[in-house]
């Protein structure tokens, strides 16, 4: 039996919304957990408000909440293998965006 090797291959995908992915949502938390080789990666949001009550709780020398609430805006579930490609092309974005990666101008 001849060896698998997994191949990479560059394709244009076109992903076309359906009704519960036609308009984004807005998510400022995020949380991966894996069970059973399966990577769960939870978006959720948190009401900003919340989140500077806290900031100028903790500011002031108060004990900050033990928790606090928020809405689960998705939850993907993907292999390990889909969750590597996915850090690759974050790591990719991340790289572009990046101050350090900019050509600079003379001034």
């Amino acid at each position: 039996m001849g060896e698998s090797k997994d191949t990479t291959i560059a394709l244009n995908v076109r992903l076309k919304p359906s009704e519960s992915s036609a308009h984004p949502r807005a998510a400022n938390y995020t949380n991966v957990g894996i069970a059973q080789g399966i990577a769960y990666l939870d978006f959720g949001f948190i009401e900003p408000a919340l989140l500077a009550a806290i900031v100028k709780t903790a500011k002031d020398g108060q004990a900050a909440p033990k928790g606090l609430d928020g809405h689960l805006v998705a939850r993907v579930a993907m292999d390990v293998g889909s969750l590597t490609r996915l850090q690759q092309q974050i790591q990719r974005v991340l790289v572009s965006v990046s101050p350090a990666q900019k050509p600079k101008t003379k001034g």
